[in-house]
């Protein structure tokens, strides 16, 4: 058991994709940096937006799993789009990716729109917190 209780209230509108709440008791957090595509050698992959959300969600999973956590801990993901428009266009494809990766315990989640990220490259980035049992 997680430790974790998805709360989606009948008078707000149906989530897709997310939970409006997600409440934690007991555990241990897990505050997980923001992730974007970069590779092991520090450098920004992937051309597109479906292809950097696919490696940044990667990579904070990989940071979540190094810490002892699971897709299903993570409680709050927060996504930081440069273009929430493509981010949008592209909501289909960064549904199935997230599905794959992370499953569908979905955290609460919000996208911020930014003018740009740390590197350049990047069009995405996501950070996040876990609640461990």
């Amino acid at each position: 058991m997680s430790g974790l209780e998805r709360v989606n209230p009948a008078e707000l509108s149906p989530p897709s994709g997310f939970s409006h709440a997600v409440t934690a008791t007991g555990g241990r957090l897990v505050f997980l940096a923001g992730q974007t595509a970069l590779d092991g050698a520090g450098k920004v992959v992937g051309d597109g937006l479906p292809e950097q959300f696919e490696r940044a969600l990667a990579n904070l999973l990989a940071a979540l799993r190094a810490a002892g956590g699971e897709p299903h801990h993570l409680a709050r993901v927060t996504v930081y789009a440069t273009d929430v428009g493509d981010y949008r266009a592209h909501a289909r494809d960064l549904g199935a990716i997230w599905r794959r990766l992370a499953g569908r315990d979905y955290p609460a989640m919000a996208v911020i729109g930014t003018t740009r990220l740390w590197d350049e490259e990047a069009l995405v980035e996501l950070d996040g917190v876990a609640v461990l049992p």
